[in-house]
């Protein structure tokens, strides 16, 4: 896992993993999940992937739009 930069200093994520149709998410509370082409989509997907590189708008995005679309959770 990667650390998430949280540039805004306001996120619930910690860390993510980023696979090539998949992104797994930890937040600050240790639960962690798999989101997939599948589950959430590709395009949500790869925007979750931009979000979580650039560092900022990631846990924002998962509210407003892939909340409950993980594949599964992991921890």
């Amino acid at each position: 896992m990667e650390k998430y930069a949280n540039l805004s200093g306001e996120s619930h994520v910690d860390a993510y993993e980023i696979g090539s149709d998949r992104i797994t998410v930890q937040f600050n509370d240790g639960d962690a999940y798999l989101y997939t082409y599948e589950s959430a989509d590709a395009a949500n997907v790869e925007q979750m992937k931009r979000l979580a590189t650039g560092g900022r708008g990631l846990n924002t995005f998962i509210n407003d739009h892939v909340r409950k679309r993980y594949a599964g959770k992991l921890r």
